[in-house]
């Protein structure tokens, strides 16, 4: 799982999340992606699931970047516990994500490939996703 190796602080506040990705909202390093179409907290394994799903379907072929990396430390309380007593300890961690964000990259195979792969890791992830094509993409066959 994905997780910080070391924070500055144990536990963080909530926050709000609005507007639109500001950064990371353009490919970077591949050619095809999967944009974020709404915000959401993108736990570290719902992340590695769709790493998962789409490195089975390319068959280890290509290149896959991650763009997201889960930095916020999610608190939760035991069960059954009354309230009050302070902020329970850190449980997980999550990456934000705001409109626009783009998680996931892909390199080296075919469109078609790419399109379904990343179809599958998007049916991983809570939120809906956009498949993303590179401004100058242009389909080779040698793929």
């Amino acid at each position: 799982m994905l997780q910080p190796k070391k924070t500055k602080y144990r536990k963080a506040q909530k926050g709000r999340m609005k507007g639109n990705s500001q950064r990371g909202h353009q490919l970077a390093f591949g050619s095809y992606g999967i944009k974020a179409m709404e915000e959401c907290w993108l736990t570290s394994r719902q992340i590695e699931a769709a790493r998962i799903a789409v490195t089975r379907y390319m068959q280890r072929e290509g290149q896959l970047w991650i763009r997201v990396f889960p930095d916020k430390p999610i608190t939760k309380k035991p069960a059954e516990v009354r309230m009050g007593k302070g902020k329970g300890a850190p449980e997980y961690f999550v990456a934000r994500i705001s409109p626009g964000r783009i998680i996931i990259e892909a390199e080296g195979v075919s469109l078609k490939v790419a399109k379904e792969a990343l179809r599958l890791a998007s049916q991983k992830l809570p939120i809906t996703t956009k498949f993303m094509l590179r401004r100058d993409y242009v389909e080779t066959n040698n793929h």
